[in-house]
């Protein structure tokens, strides 16, 4: 999408956003343009599925605008990213990839306390790279920021269950509790209320000491 098209679609959103509720808008987009005036109209966290490589000036804009970063992992663009996705050891590289991304981002003056590394599920990745990735967490919280997640609803879930989107949802509340065992502290979810009781009935089981 054109910036100027971009700016026109979401930026009456983020400023509504950004003035009825309490918690913190992200503008999720790889165009500084749209960063910068996002930022200006309220939000306060920039999602880049290019790990801020698409847009050399999304480092600088995120650390003026003192914007929350997720630094998330792509292997190719969003035209070519699913055509043949290969890995020697997808954790490993993908983890080395955002240690470096992440050196850059405090190069160019972001805050270490403002970034949240992202290995990116689905985004020139095949079924097999995704469950790598997922029950190996430890390695990237070993990068020292915290760790967050989108896997909600995605085709690697349609492998896994044999379900079309719309029924992936039980999935991802499974995948959700895979996630909170390992300590990823953020989940980009679509459906909110399913995984927080889970999460907080598991929690509580859990820790029950009478």
């Amino acid at each position: 999408v054109e910036e100027g098209e971009e700016l026109r679609r979401v930026l009456p959103v983020v400023e509504r956003l950004a003035k009825e509720l309490a918690v913190p808008v992200s503008i999720d987009t790889y165009k500084s343009g749209v960063a910068r005036e996002a930022l200006q109209a309220g939000a306060q966290i920039v999602n880049d599925i290019s790990g801020m490589t698409f847009d050399p000036e999304m480092p600088r804009v995120c650390a003026e605008g003192k914007a929350g970063v997720i630094c998330m992992h792509i292997q190719g663009t969003p035209q070519t990213m699913q055509r043949d996705p290969r890995y020697g050891d997808a954790v490993m590289e993908i983890r080395e990839w955002l240690r470096e991304r992440c050196a850059a981002l405090l190069e160019a003056g972001v805050e270490r306390e403002a970034i949240v590394v992202d290995p990116g599920i689905g985004f020139g990745k095949r079924a097999e790279h995704n469950l790598e990735i997922l029950s190996n967490l430890a390695a990237f919280h070993e990068l020292g920021y915290p760790v967050g997640i989108g896997h909600s609803r995605k085709r690697f879930l349609g492998k896994i269950l044999g379900r079309p989107v719309d029924e992936r949802s039980f999935g991802t509340v499974g995948v959700s509790l895979a996630l909170a065992e390992q300590g990823v502290e953020i989940l980009r979810l679509h459906e909110i209320a399913p995984t927080r009781d889970t999460l907080t009935a598991w929690r509580t089981v859990r820790n029950y000491r009478g």
